[in-house]
């Protein structure tokens, strides 16, 4: 977690210019990579995200103070012109700078407020390493905004349906929830899936991913599923920065076995975290 605070005191203190996630990286000491997937578990959306909330919010508070000079309030936080500067105002508010100006508050609008993270974390699971072979994963792919994302419960019970009847899917009733193609605004790819032993005469709109052979770090979620963020979290943001490994730009997954019980979300699952080396 104390990255993940270095990452808000440097957005806070940072809000009357726009930032990149290379900045805030630098500045709390790690990857980017690790960084972003350590931001959006513990505050529930990116680095750049947040900080393009807060900007505006207190641009918002600016201008409902009665600013005069919309153009001057923009430059003072960030944006090069008035044209940007109240393009993503109507993004995040759907109002305009004006209207919010015109009407002298901000109780009409969602603000960002500025996070105050948890202390309360529990303790990493101690992991065990394995190096998986290459494995071809295929299943219901959703596009998400931010980690924890409401959407992906519901993508497993569109999922649900095809088990046991997949064409070419390796023996067993393992599941996989693979997590690719992250941006800097938070969003990613989220594959519910099986493995396969072939992808021939697949369901329609089904997606196929092949793993390449990878190192990885695997830690035992305990309890209900609806809390896998916190495991996810310890994770990353206490094992993986006092561990000395170095996290991989590949895909991480969730692995679902035997030990899980999908009708009640009770039991034991793993989180597969990928390692460089």
């Amino acid at each position: 977690m104390e990255a993940v605070n270095k990452a808000l005191w440097i957005v806070e203190t940072r809000l009357g210019r726009e930032v990149s996630v290379d900045d805030v990286a630098e500045a709390a000491g790690l990857s980017r990579f690790h960084l972003s997937r350590m931001f959006a578990l513990n505050v529930g959306q990116s680095i750049m995200r947040y900080a393009r909330g807060r900007r505006l919010s207190e641009a918002a508070r600016a201008l409902a103070a009665g600013a005069p000079d919309i153009l001057a309030v923009a430059l003072d936080h960030g944006y090069g012109s008035h044209e940007a500067f109240t393009r993503a105002f109507r993004d995040q508010f759907g109002v305009t700078p004006e209207e919010v100006r015109a009407r002298g508050d901000v109780d009409h609008i969602e603000l960002v407020e500025p996070v105050r993270t948890n202390t309360a974390t529990i303790a990493p699971p101690a992991p065990r390493f394995e190096t998986a072979p290459a494995r071809i994963i295929a299943g219901v792919s959703e596009r998400h905004e931010r980690a924890g994302a409401p959407g992906i419960p519901l993508q497993w019970q569109k999922f649900a349906p095809h088990l046991g009847a997949i064409p070419g899917a390796a023996p067993g009733f393992v599941t996989y929830g693979v997590c690719t193609n992250y941006d800097d605004d938070g969003g990613f790819d989220y594959l519910a899936g099986v493995e396969m032993e072939h992808t021939r005469d697949l369901p329609s709109g089904f997606t196929v991913l092949r793993l390449a052979p990878t190192r990885y770090a695997v830690f035992t979620h305990v309890g209900h599923v609806a809390t896998i963020a916190a495991t996810w979290g310890a994770a990353w943001g206490q094992w993986l920065p006092s561990s000395g490994e170095k996290a991989a730009d590949a895909p991480m997954f969730e692995r679902y076995d035997h030990r899980f019980n999908p009708m009640t979300g009770q039991g034991e699952c793993e989180v597969w975290i990928p390692l460089e080396g």
